[in-house]
């Protein structure tokens, strides 16, 4: 096991030679998503004192209010990745369809879905944001002319996974479907440095994060869930605490070190979810099983599901392993009556 402080360059090398036939590629892709969370997180550092809090004025894809720095922080991403060969084809949550980096066209094999900074609406009250990423492989050679086409190119599995959370410190998760580990960047010399070594979930609470104010619109198995998680049992741990921020990778991270659950269940508004499928439900559930932790949408595994659209949403049960279970068990039972 690599020494907590190893930079990030160091341990992916030493990495990668683990790997029969590794390439460096999983290297490379890592850096160049390093050095796009190294400037997002300088950015917000002073973002109080210059002009990029507020929204845009803008509506993004997703029909909601664009903040200044979504855009910001969409454009970094799609900077780091032009002229390094491996990416042609970048989808986000800010962009109706794909963005196309035609430099890398010749010799790009590889796709990256991004949420470029999650949680925005947290940016004016100073909470935490983060970013999701994930890395597919893509078949073919040429540039991506439909969304049909993009959804028939790209492999099913993801080759790495992971996400950025900006707040006291800046730190970097990731997993290549097997392990997880943590970076913490050191501003003083500008690297990411392993903090949280094969991170594992607890197999149970003692959080769950949910936006209880649409409960009346949730279906009954996730109700009876909350139900059970608010109860009083010292045997079970229960009742569990609440902790709830708006950003998903802020509450994620919070389940991922101290086990419990975060639930986004469909509702009468939103039958279909409201978490975005590529970018966000997708790279969270590679973290959470490779964690040792589970990842459904209350009927199915996540990484189960064979997206249709770019832009596709999900219901999501994320977390500790018996938790999601928990709740699995309810929306079954609920469903069979």
């Amino acid at each position: 096991m690599a020494k907590i402080g190893t930079r990030l360059p160091r341990f992916l090398f030493e990495t990668e030679r683990q790997i029969p036939q590794a390439t460096g590629e999983l290297s490379d892709l890592l850096s160049q998503l390093a050095f796009a969370g190294k400037r997002i997180s300088r950015t917000l550092a002073s973002a109080g004192l210059t002009e990029v809090l507020g929204a845009s004025g803008t509506i993004n894809i997703q029909g909601e209010q664009q903040q200044k720095l979504d855009a910001l922080a969409n454009e970094i991403f799609l900077e780091a990745f032009a002229y390094g060969q491996l990416v042609p084809t970048i989808v986000t949550e800010e962009m109706d369809l794909p963005a196309h980096l035609p430099e890398n066209v010749e010799f790009g094999k590889y796709i990256v879905f991004l949420d470029p900074l999650d949680g925005s609406s947290n940016l004016d009250v100073n909470g935490g944001v983060g970013s999701i990423f994930s890395v597919r492989r893509l078949s073919g050679r040429g540039e991506v002319t439909s969304e049909a086409e993009l959804m028939a190119r790209i492999s099913q599995e993801q080759v790495i996974a992971g996400y950025f959370l900006y707040g006291p410190s800046t730190t970097l998760v990731y997993t290549e479907g097997r392990t997880v580990h943590g970076f913490t960047l050191d501003p003083s010399i500008g690297e990411f440095l392993l903090s949280h070594p094969e991170i594992r979930i607890p197999d149970h609470g003692p959080y769950y994060g949910a936006n209880e104010g649409t409960i009346r619109d949730w279906e009954e198995g996730p109700r009876r869930f909350v139900e059970w998680v608010r109860e009083k049992d010292p045997e079970t741990g229960r009742p569990y605490s609440t902790r709830y921020s708006g950003a998903l990778v802020s509450d994620f991270h919070r389940i991922i070190l101290k086990g419990g659950i975060y639930l986004y269940p469909a509702t009468s508004k939103s039958p279909q979810g409201k978490i975005r499928l590529m970018y966000e439900a997708a790279p969270l559930a590679l973290v959470a099983e490779a964690a040792g932790g589970s990842a459904t949408d209350g009927r199915r595994r996540i990484l189960d599901i064979r997206p249709t659209r770019n832009h596709e949403r999900t219901p999501i049960y994320l977390g500790s392993k018996g938790d999601v279970a928990r709740v699995d068990a309810y929306v079954a039972s609920a469903g069979s009556r």
